[in-house]
């Protein structure tokens, strides 16, 4: 309860990002996470156009051409949260540094590169080889439209840059430890500087 409380009081206006390889999201980490906070939960693959998720289902991977509108689309829907003063958990890839910039970019303060932004990004982290049972499994019980053959495509793609202080957590853990390891990370390495953006 502290926690929640803590964050709705410190991010009163707050783009968070839970980033993630196909296999560890199902909306779950980021439906119970806006619960708690009382923000909004937006699941990225909801903007995909038709053309995209069909070249998924099919195992092909998505081109620059492809990605880069359907990121576009979804920052200027974060854009309007941020105008609106609506906090909002999205989950969504954002596998390389270029892609995450152009989210960042639904801050109008944010100045490229600087990585001081409103949005923030969390990375569900796990080993390679627990994604793959993870995703067989998932594919077993009819859970994800994804073929497995993406996963080594988004392994390829996922690059960190050190200097953008992307928090970490364990996807292993349940899903309540996740949400609370969470709150209290971003809690714990928010200053006050960036708070009142």
């Amino acid at each position: 309860m502290c926690l929640k409380l803590n964050l709705l009081t410190l991010m009163p206006h707050l783009l968070l990002v839970l980033m993630y390889l196909i296999v560890f999201f199902d909306r779950t980490i980021g439906e119970m996470l806006a619960k708690e906070t009382k923000f909004s939960f937006i699941d990225a693959d909801d903007f995909h156009p038709k053309s995209n998720k069909e070249k998924m289902q099919n195992g092909i991977p998505l081109s620059e051409e492809d990605r880069i509108p359907w990121l576009e689309t979804l920052r200027d829907a974060l854009g309007e949260s941020l105008v609106n003063r609506r906090s909002v958990i999205v989950g969504c890839s954002a596998l390389q540094k270029r892609y995450r910039e152009i989210l960042r970019c639904a801050d109008p303060n944010y100045e490229p590169a600087s990585y001081v932004s409103v949005v923030k990004f969390v990375l569900l982290d796990a080993e390679a080889d627990v994604l793959a049972a993870r995703l067989e499994k998932r594919a077993a019980e009819g859970k994800h439209f994804m073929p497995s053959s993406l996963l080594r495509s988004q392994l390829e793609l996922l690059r960190i840059d050190d200097s953008e202080e992307i928090l970490k957590v364990d996807a292993t853990l349940s899903p309540q430890v996740i949400v609370e390891t969470i709150q209290a990370l971003i809690i714990k390495t928010e200053s006050p500087s960036d708070l009142k953006q």
